[in-house]
């Protein structure tokens, strides 16, 4: 699919499809100047029909209507942004996923998108930012293991360009706007491949290699540590979740350096739970709970695909980063029940579950990234069915030690609509971690298992700022929505951007 921008009236570009924005009002729909236009070529039909479909301008809503030859476009989309006073630039992102959507299921291979009007309250280089990125998501198929004869989309129908049409937007700043918009979704994009691929194929090795290459690809150092390297630093842990596979487990480093020396003292580091499959171990799931587990490496796939985005979006900010990857299998190999594991820093780990292996990569991941140099900590990972009890799905549980980096991650997550809320560190939960013949168990039960979870990852900081994004709710959809189809979201990719380049 092609993005292109131009200046000029957007309801005179010949297309497939014309997408015009509408609000809400509070008695009726806002409509944009394109779509009150687009009305006026149609003689009120246009305002008409969404009157009798009762379509009322909500985020994320479509209406497609054909022109029947009556204006230069074959069809009109209304997109749906909700209130206007002002439009965000998230009920942007979501209106052009869902009309590029609407558009592509209609029939549309050419699309002109109009921008929403400056007395909306977004400027046009925000919106066209927030379109691009909202069409690329919007749009995205996983289609690599579809038969050769098959079309590339389900149903043979597929968006080949889209045009991004304001007459009040210079081209400079549309390039610019463009190419981050572009960036992010990438990134975006990469990091869903790596959770819809079957587990088959993204081993840890293969994990490995795909950061290797992206790595090179996008100016980041890289370092990957196999099972012997793992045992010459310590990473008990790790080689522990890993020892049932055939397939060993690999920590992956990564380092971003910015092209300019800044004299920035900040180095984030960012840590990924990265299960390419996990069957619980001996402490085995039910059926139905493997169903979705290719997708327990998403934490990982958020932190490969934000990096590979910072050097194009010129990221000042020094940023290290950890991907802890390994197969939770059941073997003569495998760890057991009753095991003690000795952390990096000396913690000792008494083993109650085997299924509760994700926070046991993750202390050899925070561990090592704070010996690596960072200043702060941020780890993400698909680590609890408790979070998903107590947020439901597609939110993120926040979970942080010091209440400056929760606001700022908070906001970011906001400012790209990504739902994420925070949730407590209770301190009296602790004894529900307290081990009987270690220093910790590494699981205290059900309740208040999202916090004891995340009680147990605070033994791993070193002392340093630390959060800790709990995406199990939200790595992974079960139907399509606005910006993308069922499965893999991911989640977390935008909202590090967003956090790292401020």
């Amino acid at each position: 699919m092609h993005l292109t921008f131009e200046s000029g009236d957007p309801t005179q570009a010949p297309t497939d499809a014309l997408v015009v924005l509408v609000g809400t009002g509070s008695e009726s729909p806002v409509w944009s100047v394109p779509a009150e236009d687009v009305d006026t070529s149609l003689s009120g039909g246009l305002k008409t029909l969404a009157l009798d479909a009762r379509f009322s301008g909500k985020t994320g809503t479509t209406l497609v209507v054909p022109t029947l030859g009556q204006a230069v476009s074959r069809r009109v989309v209304l997109a749906g942004v909700g209130p206007v006073a002002p439009l965000p630039a998230t009920a942007v992102t979501r209106a052009a996923g869902a009309a590029a959507r609407a558009a592509r299921d209609a029939g549309a291979r050419h699309v002109a998108f109009a921008l929403p009007d400056p007395d909306w309250g977004i400027d046009s280089a925000s919106a066209l930012g927030a379109a691009a990125i909202g069409v690329s998501l919007g749009l995205y198929q996983f289609t690599a293991y579809r038969g050769a004869a098959a079309p590339a989309s389900a149903d043979g129908r597929e968006v080949e360009t889209i045009r991004f049409v304001s007459p009040g937007l210079d081209d400079a700043s549309a390039a610019r706007s463009l190419r981050r918009a572009g960036a992010v979704s990438r990134a975006v994009n990469f990091a869903r491949d790596l959770g819809n691929e079957p587990a088959s194929i993204l081993t840890p090795e293969e994990f490995a290699a795909r950061a290797r290459s992206t790595a090179e690809s996008f100016g980041l150092e890289i370092e990957v540590l196999g099972p012997p390297e793992l045992a010459e630093i310590g990473a008990a842990a790790t080689l522990a979740v890993g020892g049932g596979s055939v397939n060993g487990p690999r920590l992956i480093r990564l380092r971003y350096q910015p092209d300019t020396n800044t004299g920035d003292s900040r180095v984030p580091g960012l840590v990924g739970k990265a299960i390419t499959f996990d069957t619980g171990g001996y402490s085995i799931k039910p059926y139905e709970g493997m169903l979705d587990m290719k997708g327990d490496m998403s934490g990982g796939a958020a932190v490969l695909g934000a990096m590979s985005a910072l050097r194009d979006l010129e990221c000042q900010t020094p940023v290290v980063a950890t991907i802890c990857a390994a197969e939770n299998m059941i073997s003569g190999t495998a760890f057991r029940p009753g095991d003690v594991l000795r952390g990096m820093n000396g913690v000792t780990m008494e083993i109650l579950s085997t299924d509760a292996e994700g926070r046991l990569v993750l202390a050899d991941g925070l561990v090592d990234t704070a010996r690596r140099g960072a200043t702060e900590l941020i780890d993400l990972a698909t680590l609890t069915g408790a979070a998903v009890v107590a947020l439901g799905d597609g939110t993120t549980a926040l979970f942080a030690s010091e209440d400056r980096l929760a606001d700022r991650l908070l906001s970011s997550a906001e400012e790209v609509g990504e739902r994420m809320w925070r949730m407590p560190l209770i301190d009296e939960l602790e004894q529900k971690i307290e081990g009987d013949v270690a220093d910790i168990k590494n699981t205290g039960g059900r309740a208040g298992g999202a916090i004891t979870a995340a009680l147990f990852l605070k033994h791993f900081t070193e002392r340093l700022p630390w959060a800790h994004l709990d995406i199990a709710g939200s790595a992974r959809q079960q139907k399509a929505s606005a910006i993308g189809p069922k499965g893999s979201t991911g989640v977390g990719v935008r909202t590090l951007l967003t956090y790292l380049t401020a």
